[in-house]
């Protein structure tokens, strides 16, 4: 996992609606990059819904919430219809970013081994530098400890 004080790595991947969005486009503000195995499932549906409803609390602490996966971007366009999301999706289908930020690796599931997404998030500054990481995330109470370093981070700095 990339460290805190480090440069986050540069991208550039499609959105839900096909366009370009690289790691650019999000300086100056504060950026949470989550990465999550797969548009739809239980665990992916929850955290998308959970920064979705925490939203307007990470805007005003003037920061970006963009989540990224493997899936298609018209994959991200059904997940958002479907599940009433407010978020950016990121499409990675040739795993660029997710392997930039260690999230993607060796996971076993039953006793088999395969390699996929490693839930994880990111706390990205205003200057592209990573502040904060979490990796292997437990969805349930995820958003909140996100919102909270970020609010501790922000009086840092203040």
């Amino acid at each position: 996992m990339p460290d805190p004080g480090q440069n986050a790595p540069d991208f550039r991947l499609r959105d839900q609606e096909e366009n370009w969005r690289a790691k650019k486009d999000y300086l100056g503000g504060w950026l949470v990059l989550y990465f999550y195995p797969k548009d739809n499932t239980s665990g992916c549906t929850l955290e998308a819904k959970d920064f979705t409803c925490m939203l307007d609390k990470f805007e005003k602490l003037e920061a970006q919430v963009v989540g990224v996966s493997p899936d298609s971007a018209s994959s991200h366009q059904r997940f958002i219809a479907k599940q009433e999301l407010n978020l950016t999706l990121l499409s990675d289908p040739d795993h660029e970013l997710l392997k930039a930020f260690d999230a993607w690796g060796l996971k076993k599931f039953m006793g088999r081994e395969y390699e996929g997404v490693i839930r994880s998030t990111f706390l990205i500054d205003p200057k592209g530098v990573i502040r904060a990481g979490w990796t292997n995330v437990k969805v349930k109470g995820h958003v909140e400890r996100v919102l909270d370093k970020l609010r501790a981070l922000k009086s840092n700095h203040a």
